[in-house]
C-alpha cells in the first residue's frame, strides 16, 4: 500500500460521514495521520510521523488510545460546565444590574464591587479544569441550540432568586442604597457560587464531590466576602445576620433547582458514568 492509497481510504471514510482515526509510525504515514481527524503516532514512531499526528503514544501498544479519550472526555464534561456556567451568569448579571437600574435610578452595585466581584468569580471559575468528573460512555457532541435554552432557563430562574433577594431589601427591610449595594454584591457572589456547584454535576448535585481546590476556593471568597460586608471594607457594612439568611435562602434555592436541571441536563449531555 502507497501513501497516497492511504490517504484516499481515509478520504473516502470522510465523504462517507465518518469520524476517522488512524494510527501509523512511519513518513509513508504521515499524508493519511494528517488528514485523519485524530492521527495517532505510535510510540518510536518517526519524527515526521509525530509531527503530522494530533495525538504521539509514549507507552508501547495501543492502550493509551483509551486512555486519551477517558481524558478528552473529562476535558468535555469541564468545558461543558464553564460554558453553562458563563451563560448563566451573564444572564443574571446583566440583566439583575439592568432591572436594578431602571427600578431604583441608581447603580445598584458599586463599580469597585463589580471588580471584586470579578475576582471572587473567577477564582471558583478557574477551579472546575481541576474539578473530579467522570468521562461519558458515548462520543459526546456539543448541542448548541440545547445548550443555550438550557443556560436561558437556568440563567432566568437565578435570576427570579437575586430579584426576590432585591425586592425583600428594598420593600421589606428599607434599606439605604449604599446598604442596598452591598446586599446586591453579596447576592451576586453567593449565586456566582451555587451556580457552580448546581452545573457541574450532570446528576444530582450529591452524586460526586467536588475538586479540593474547589472547595478551597469557595470557603475562601464566602469567608473574605463574608468578613469585607460585616466589617464594611470597600462596602457599606450589613449585619451578619443578613449575610447567613441570603446565604442560607440561596443554599435552599439551588438545592430545590437541582431537581429540575438534572431532569434537563438529560437531554443535553450523557450522564458519565
Amino acid at each position: 500500500m502507497l501513501p497516497e492509497d492511504k490517504f484516499r481510504l481515509v478520504e473516502g471514510l470522510q465523504r462517507d460521514g465518518h469520524v476517522v482515526g488512524m494510527t501509523g509510525d512511519g513518513v509513508n504515514d504521515a499524508p493519511a495521520l494528517k488528514q485523519a481527524e485524530v492521527g495517532i503516532a505510535v510510540s518510536g514512531a518517526t519524527d515526521v510521523a509525530k509531527a503530522a499526528a494530533s495525538l504521539v503514544l509514549t507507552t508501547p501498544g495501543l492502550g493509551g488510545i483509551v486512555s486519551a479519550v477517558e481524558a478528552s472526555r473529562r476535558i468535555y464534561q469541564r468545558m461543558l460546565t464553564y460554558t453553562l456556567n458563563k451563560i448563566i451568569k451573564t444572564i443574571e448579571i446583566a440583566l439583575f444590574v439592568s432591572i436594578g437600574v431602571v427600578l431604583t435610578k441608581h447603580l445598584i452595585i458599586k463599580p469597585l464591587l463589580i471588580v471584586v466581584l470579578l475576582f471572587t468569580n473567577d477564582f471558583v471559575t478557574m477551579s472546575i479544569a481541576t474539578d473530579r468528573v467522570s468521562f461519558s460512555r458515548t462520543p459526546d457532541r456539543w448541542p448548541v441550540r440545547k445548550l443555550v435554552a438550557t443556560g436561558l432557563l437556568l440563567g432566568g430562574l437565578v435570576l427570579a432568586f437575586s430579584l426576590a433577594i432585591f425586592a425583600v431589601v428594598r420593600w421589606e427591610l428599607h434599606l439605604p442604597l449604599v446598604q442596598l449595594q452591598t446586599v446586591v454584591f453579596i447576592t451576586l457572589v453567593f449565586t456566582g457560587q451555587a451556580t457552580v456547584y448546581l452545573i457541574r454535576e450532570r446528576n444530582h448535585c450529591w452524586h460526586s464531590l467536588p475538586s479540593r481546590w474547589m472547595l478551597c476556593a469557595s470557603v475562601v471568597d464566602i469567608s473574605v466576602v463574608t468578613a469585607l460586608a460585616t466589617q464594611g471594607t470597600l462596602m457599606a457594612a450589613i449585619p451578619l445576620e443578613l449575610v447567613l439568611a441570603i446565604l442560607m435562602g440561596c443554599a435552599l434555592y439551588f438545592f430545590g433547582l437541582d431537581a429540575l436541571k438534572a431532569s434537563v441536563l438529560k437531554h443535553v449531555a450523557p450522564n458519565p458514568e
